[in-house]
């Protein structure tokens, strides 16, 4: 084959690629600067931003403040991975892995770092006592839901996500290896909206807010304008459940959350109370 690559025998990092996100991977851990992460006045401090996963545990505090658990009030800072800041010492010291979602949660006598998106997920959800069955079978079922989309969405997202909308240049193999595992994946969770409500049947969970803002938010048209490419329409559950979620008060609201991209709507850098939401939203139109 013309133009195939031949790994040579000691991998290289190439630190003069022209990707515009290659600065955010790096072959070693650790921070590249000392910068300390802002403190608000809230017991829960979130460093994130307001990718998928981000979007999981914002989606979930802004659920939590619906039901009116005034303990779950927190401040919200964005974490711009486009120029470096999950690589200052205030960051890694929080997540050592360099990834968002973090957080920091200061109820107790000392600060915990919950890091993971599924961890923070579970950590607020036993905190509260929402959203996670207490225990038996729908307990586990919920666990399974939730890891599955922890191992799954990699797939979606740095597979499919990155070939099909991120690479400098496109390339058939890796796009359609991607293409069908990403359907393949719907089709899995189609199947199981076909006879359940929500994704662990008629409760709504922590499953559903970590699998939503992925795949909820691929077939609804907003995640790498793929809609069309992955004939998301023939996925019918789904498309049901992710627009019945849509219209939650708590996604819409925990959705633009550490945004700073999109509509003018659509972008809450920053997070202190309910009325930093509530003015953004307020400038959508009717």
């Amino acid at each position: 084959m013309e133009n195939q690559y031949t790994p040579p025998k000691i991998w290289v990092h190439d630190t003069k690629g022209g990707n515009k996100w290659a600065s955010i991977n790096r072959p070693v851990s650790g921070s590249t600067h000392d910068k300390a992460l802002p403190v608000g006045d809230h017991t829960l401090q979130l460093y994130s931003l307001g990718t998928p996963n981000g979007q999981k545990v914002t989606i979930l505090l802004e659920e939590l403040l619906a039901l009116g658990i005034k303990e779950a009030e927190y401040d919200a800072y964005l974490i711009n991975i486009g120029e470096g800041d999950q690589f200052s010492s205030g960051f890694v010291g929080v997540n050592p892995n360099s990834k968002i979602p973090a957080l920091v949660d200061r109820s107790g006598k000392e600060s915990v770092n919950v890091f993971e998106s599924a961890s923070i997920l579970v950590h607020l959800a036993e905190k509260f006592g929402h959203f996670l069955p207490n225990e038996g079978t729908a307990r586990t079922q919920t666990f399974n839901w939730l890891f599955w989309a922890q191992g799954s969405a990699p797939f979606l997202g740095g597979g499919f996500g990155h070939f099909y909308a991120y690479a400098d240049e496109k390339f058939e193999y890796p796009i359609n290896r991607f293409a069908m595992e990403a359907k393949r994946q719907l089709d899995v969770l189609d199947k199981q909206l076909a006879t359940n409500t929500y994704v662990t049947g008629e409760e709504y969970t922590i499953a559903d807010m970590a699998i939503w803002p992925w795949y909820g938010n691929v077939v609804l048209g907003n995640l790498y304008d793929a809609a069309e490419f992955l004939q998301v329409e023939s996925y019918t559950h789904v498309m049901r459940w992710a627009k019945m979620l849509e219209a939650r008060e708590g996604v819409q609201r925990g959705r633009i959350l550490n945004r700073s991209w999109g509509e003018e709507w659509e972008q809450v850098p920053e997070r202190h109370s309910a009325k930093d939401i509530d003015h953004v939203l307020s400038l959508k139109p009717e």
